[in-house]
């Protein structure tokens, strides 16, 4: 699938705004909103709440007065998505949130609150990235590739455990593949966002972390984090020294993910359409592009259409991969 990079599509007038208009009446006039949000389902800090921030910042004045990211963290980003889906819609409330949520969770909840394609109108992606898989100060200095880790951890079972942002996400997967390639049961830790994850990586408390690479580089300086590996076909630009799983000889984890902006379902085509050229407008600004990069974040961007066949896409490419794994969650 094409997806047009740093494209703006060009926004008509604003009407006027005129005193006593609700919400409503200024999403269909198209004047600015008094406030409209972001919800995110993971924590402040981590590359979902980073992308919403530079976001919202560019999306100012034009689409609305104030741009406020809102963190409903919780079950793995299924609270935001219950939330999003029952509020006006009118474009004032913008969902922000990983693939995953969208095209695995229908694969290992057996009743989730949501469908995505009922309950939410696509309306961008708004990047994608690689995944890294770090070790911390309870790993030896002396493991350095990930089958070095696999080893490690099938001699220390105490230790054969790794944290990702959430249960059922593509980290968790990519971790849980990982451990199954050498027949090492890795003890998996569902945490609230990466970040969470990371300090307790960071406090010795976790031995590995599968997560975004942005979440995992931004802590190198400690000295306390190693990347073993990352998840993308070639070589991250964010990490070029680090091999990619592949290259380690580990072929069933190569994948990369895209976080996406979307709508209640019942928001119009008009009100898409203006919330798809405010996200994208905003995306193709060199100082979102360059922001997000120090993230490990690689804008990019897609009509409603597009981004409604990739949810598709990659819907069906999971369902075999979550039966590999053979991990299910209550719904």
């Amino acid at each position: 699938m094409t997806f047009t990079r740093r494209q703006m599509l060009q926004q008509g007038g604003a009407a006027a705004l005129l005193a006593g208009l609700g919400q409503h009446a200024l999403a269909q006039s198209g004047a600015p909103f008094e406030t409209a949000r972001f919800i995110t389902g993971f924590a402040a800090g981590g590359t979902s709440d980073t992308l919403c921030r530079r976001t919202a910042v560019r999306m100012q004045p034009d689409y609305a007065k104030a741009m406020v990211v809102e963190n409903r963290t919780g079950a793995g980003g299924q609270i935001a998505v219950t939330y999003v889906k029952d509020q006006p819609a009118d474009g004032s409330t913008i969902l922000q949130t990983p693939t995953s949520i969208l095209t695995i969770y229908p694969h290992i909840y057996k009743k989730l609150p949501y469908e995505p394609l009922v309950d939410l109108a696509p309306v961008t992606v708004a990047c994608q990235f690689d995944f890294g898989f770090a070790v911390g100060p309870a790993v030896p200095a002396s493991v350095k590739s990930v089958p070095e880790f696999l080893e490690w951890a099938k001699a220390n079972p105490a230790g054969a455990n790794f944290g990702s942002p959430a249960a059922g996400s593509t980290p968790h997967f990519i971790g849980a593949l990982l451990g199954k390639n050498v027949g090492v049961d890795l003890k998996h830790a569902a945490y609230r966002g990466t970040q969470p994850a990371m300090l307790d990586l960071l406090g010795g408390n976790v031995s590995s972390v599968s997560g975004p690479i942005g979440d995992i580089t931004q802590h190198l300086p400690t000295g306390k984090v190693r990347i073993l590996g990352v998840s993308g076909a070639k070589r991250s630009r964010f990490a070029p020294d680090v091999p990619t799983f592949e290259e380690q000889g580990i072929k069933n984890a190569t994948h990369s993910e895209w976080f996406a902006f979307l709508l209640p379902a019942k928001a119009s085509p008009e009100v898409v359409a203006r919330a798809n050229a405010a996200a994208k407008a905003a995306l193709a600004q060199k100082d979102v592009i360059d922001g997000l990069a120090t993230f490990g974040l690689e804008t990019m961007s897609s009509t409603p259409a597009e981004l409604t066949e990739l949810i598709k896409k990659d819907t069906a490419k999971w369902g075999p991969i979550v039966k590999e794994v053979g991990f299910t969650a209550e719904g």
